[in-house]
C-alpha cells in the first residue's frame, strides 16, 4: 500500500486492521524532498500542503502498534518502503514466578537496559543529581547482575570507587552469581536474599539507595515497605533512586506504556499513585524530590539539609 495523500489519523486505523491478520505489513511513503532542505518524510496532503514528518513519527507508530520498524529501502522515485513487523511476545512478563524468572537463563537476563538510550541518560542523570561521588554506602534492592553498579564504576575514578561500599540484594541466585563475577572487588558485596527479609541482613545504613522495577512487585507491601527503608536503613543525608517502569518488554524491545491487571490498553494509575505517594512523603521528610524519564519513570530524592 501507497501512503501519499493521508494524515497520520487516516493511516493509523488502516494499519491496525491490516496487522490484525499479518505478523507484517509493507507501505511506501514519499522520500525526503532534499529540494526543500529537509531530512524526513513527506506525505502530500493536496498540490500545496505538505505534511513534514521526520524519522521518529514513523518508529514511534510502530510502537504504538507493538511492531519494530525495518530498515527503511528504496523503491521506484520519490518513495520509500516502509515495513512494520509484529513484535513476538516471548518477554519475561510471562515468564513462571520462580525466582529464576529473572535468572541468567530467563528471558529477562536478555535484556540491556543500559543500551536503551532513554534509560541510560535518565539513570546517568539522577547518579549526578544525588551527587554520586559524596557518597559512602551505596544499597541497590533487587540489584540482579548489577547493570547499575557497571555505570557506577565507570562514572568515578579509581580512587573514590575503591571508597565507596557497594551492596546489592537479589533473591535469584544465578544472578547474583553473575554479578559477583564482574564485580570481585572488596568494596561490593551480594546477598541471595528476599529484600523483605532486609532487617534479617543487618547491614546498617546507607547515604544512597538505587532500586530500578522492584519495590512495585506484587510480594512487596510497597508503602509501608518503602516508609520503613526511608526510617531505618537510610543515614540522615541520604539519596534515593527508584525506578518505576512505565514500559513493558516484548520481543526483546522495550515498549512504551504501563500496563495494569485488567486492562487491554496502557494505563498509569498504579505507577503514578506510588510515585506521588513517595514524592509526597519524602517532601514530609524534607528531600527535594524529581520525577524524570520515559520508558522509566525516576524518581530522584535528596535531602534539603539546613543551612
Amino acid at each position: 500500500m501507497t501512503f501519499t495523500t493521508q494524515t497520520i489519523q487516516e493511516i493509523l486505523p488502516i494499519l491496525q486492521a491490516a496487522l490484525k491478520d499479518k505478523n507484517s505489513i509493507t507501505f511506501s511513503v514519499l522520500n525526503p524532498d532534499k529540494g526543500e532542505g529537509y531530512a524526513g518524510y513527506r506525505v502530500e496532503i493536496d498540490h500545496q500542503t505538505y505534511i513534514h514528518r521526520g524519522y521518529k513519527a514513523w518508529t514511534d507508530l510502530a510502537e504504538l502498534l507493538h511492531c519494530k520498524m525495518l530498515t527503511p529501502k528504496e523503491i521506484t522515485y520519490p518513495c520509500i518502503s516502509l515495513t512494520f513487523e509484529k513484535l513476538q511476545d516471548n518477554s519475561f512478563h510471562k515468564d513462571s514466578k520462580h525466582s529464576e524468572k529473572y535468572g541468567t537463563h530467563s528471558h529477562f537476563a536478555q535484556i540491556q537496559k543500559m543500551e536503551e538510550p532513554a534509560f541510560f541518560y535518565y539513570y546517568n542523570q539522577a547518579l549526578e543529581n544525588v551527587k554520586l561521588s559524596q557518597r559512602k554506602r551505596i544499597l541497590n534492592l533487587g540489584v540482579n547482575r548489577a547493570d547499575e553498579f557497571e555505570i557506577i564504576r565507570n562514572k568515578l575514578d579509581t580512587k573514590k570507587y575503591e571508597n565507596i561500599e557497594l551492596v546489592g540484594i537479589d533473591h535469584s541466585e544465578s544472578a547474583i552469581a553473575y554479578a559477583k563475577s564482574l564485580f570481585p572487588e572488596n568494596n561490593v558485596t551480594f546477598y541471595i536474599e528476599d529484600i523483605n527479609q532486609l532487617d534479617a541482613l543487618k547491614l546498617g545504613q546507607f547515604d544512597l539507595l538505587i532500586s530500578i522495577g522492584t519495590l512495585q512487585s506484587p510480594n512487596i507491601d510497597f508503602k509501608p515497605f518503602f516508609m520503613k527503608l526511608v526510617q531505618e536503613h537510610l543515614t540522615k543525608d541520604t539519596a534515593i533512586i527508584l525506578g518505576f517502569p512505565n514500559s513493558r518488554w516484548i520481543g526483546g524491545e522495550m515498549v512504551y506504556g504501563a500496563k495494569a491487571p485488567n486492562y487491554a490498553m496502557n494505563e498509569m494509575s498504579l505507577v503514578l499513585n506510588d510515585i506521588m505517594f513517595c514524592k509526597k512523603y519524602l517532601q514530609q521528610k524534607k528531600f527535594r524530590v524529581t520525577v524524570t524519564g520515559k520508558q522509566y519513570l525516576f524518581l530522584t530524592a535528596t535531602k534539603i539539609l539546613p543551612q
